[in-house]
């Protein structure tokens, strides 16, 4: 079975799209950024570094600090696809931040993104 085409995709060239999508409900960069850094344990700076030598998604992934322990909670519906029933574990957590980024754009407390 041939390698999913989003692994290799720059983080960087999906980055605005979070934004925008947020943004179209009225939510912040600074938002979708606390999300991203929630997740995957990136600081800003080490965020932006990423968006800016445009590593792809298993490399955005694989050089995150940490995946927050509370990921686990994340579950639901994104494109037709459950997220917790996602067993390839890098398209998890793709799917983890698209979710993320969905609930943020439906106008969900920052809070209850965060799982807290």
């Amino acid at each position: 079975m041939s390698e999913h085409r989003i692994f290799s995709t720059k983080f960087s060239s999906v980055y605005p799209l979070y934004l925008q999508k947020a943004g179209r409900k009225g939510r912040t960069k600074a938002e979708v950024d606390r999300v991203i850094q929630w997740l995957t344990g990136y600081s800003e700076a080490q965020l932006q570094q990423q968006v800016q030598r445009e590593a792809d998604f298993r490399t955005f992934f694989a050089e995150a600090p940490s995946l927050h322990p509370n990921s686990s909670l994340i579950k639901g519906v994104v494109c037709g696809v459950r997220v917790e029933e996602v067993e390839d574990p890098l398209m998890r957590k793709i799917r983890y931040l698209d979710k993320l980024v969905d609930e943020l754009a439906k106008g969900k407390a920052l809070e209850k993104v965060l799982r807290q």
